[in-house]
């Protein structure tokens, strides 16, 4: 006898539901702790007893914090989300030269470029002639 004939077809489909579920459940713990300890809004004291709550009483500590501070769950991923946006943008904006260095600046670069062999004349020129139109 094999293992696979030992189990049917609901069998199956039953142990996925539960392993999908369980997995829904450790996500729900990892999101709902992470916001506790990130909230602002709440003190010290609250912090420690909403966790409590959560490890003493697992189901109804999620579900109540979910219903009480599901909101506020919504606003902090929301401000978390664009202040990675900025740093993103910020650190784009920085690596790509957002354009306010100065013409001297951006000749002297140019010159160097040249210098070194990475452009040509023909480039520098058209280069320069954009820098100083601006």
């Amino acid at each position: 006898m094999t293992l696979a004939s030992d189990w049917g077809g609901g069998q199956v489909l039953l142990s996925m539901l539960w392993f999908f579920l369980f997995f829904v459940w450790i996500w729900l713990l990892i999101v709902v702790f992470s916001d506790i300890f990130r909230s602002s809004d709440m003190g010290g004291w609250a912090k420690a007893l909403w966790t409590i709550f959560v490890i003493v009483m697992p189901y109804l500590g999620v579900f109540v914090y979910l219903i009480a501070r599901g909101h506020k769950m919504g606003e902090h991923a929301q401000q978390a989300a664009q202040q990675q946006d900025a740093a993103f943008r910020a650190y784009v904006k920085d690596a790509a030269g957002n354009g306010s260095s100065s013409p001297a600046a951006e000749l002297d670069r140019l010159a160097d470029l040249k210098a070194r062999g990475v452009i040509d004349d023909a480039e520098f020129n058209r280069l320069k002639a954009k820098v100083v139109s601006a």
